[in-house]
């Protein structure tokens, strides 16, 4: 875990995967840079290596720039790896690490997480199984995110007594880690029903990538995080 970093409950994690880049996503990223303003929301932005630095010199403190991978690897030799140290010199705030469609083992995932520290970059950690998201929140990532890998890009939303478990399961290792159970989000009604179970945010990624009006669904989902934490926590 980074010390003092900051991210506001409840948050929306974007991740256009390898479905936008450069000027289409900039465009995509100032309007939900103005979603985030709208609903009081920080969001994350996992983005291709390329437009980081692009994404973070040109939207507000409100979008946490995320890279969707890194190596663990030091200065020096490493043709075709990821550099953390070049990771945060783009600007760049975090670092996703073992999505399904990037999977680590637990070791690598152990390094990097102990590199990302290192030089200041937030985590967050992708898990699937029980016997890996324990092993996984034992090793204390800034957050993490909960998904069954069978239901990644489906449309089919994970179940209550899944987000109820992993979301058990990680506070019961450390109660700090915030947890995001995610896979098959595809509207604003996904997102209210994760965060009424108890998550700290919800997102999304071929779900607003491949909307009609990509845009629009992304400020639906904000709306509904919104109003859903806003009622869980009595404030509607």
């Amino acid at each position: 875990m980074i010390k003092d970093y900051k991210i506001s409950v409840p948050f929306f994690e974007f991740g256009p995967k390898a479905y936008l880049y450069g000027e289409e996503l900039l465009e995509l990223m100032k309007k939900i840079d103005g979603f985030a303003e709208k609903y009081d929301m920080d969001v994350i932005a996992d983005v291709q290596t390329t437009d980081l630095r692009l994404i973070a010199e040109n939207t507000s403190d409100r979008i946490h720039v995320y890279a969707q991978h890194m190596d663990s690897i030091p200065v020096g030799r490493g043709m075709g790896t990821i550099l953390p140290e070049a990771v945060k010199a783009t600007g760049s705030v975090g670092v996703m690490l073992n999505h399904a469609e990037c999977k680590l083992t637990l070791e690598e995932v152990k390094q990097a997480i102990a590199r990302a520290e290192e030089v200041g970059l937030a985590t967050i950690v992708c898990a699937d199984t029980e016997e890996e998201i324990k092993a996984i929140a034992e090793m204390n990532p800034d957050i993490l995110v909960a998904e069954p890998s069978e239901l990644i890009g489906t449309g089919i939303a994970v179940g209550r007594e899944y987000v109820d478990a992993c979301i058990d399961l990680v506070k019961s290792v450390n109660p700090e880690i915030m947890v995001l159970p995610s896979a098959g989000i595809s509207c604003g009604n996904d997102c209210y029903n994760i965060i009424m179970a108890g998550a700290d945010g919800s997102g999304s990624s071929s779900g607003i990538c491949k909307a009609e009006d990509p845009a629009a669904m992304a400020e639906e989902m904000m709306a509904a995080v919104r109003k859903a934490y806003d009622e869980r926590e009595g404030k509607a």
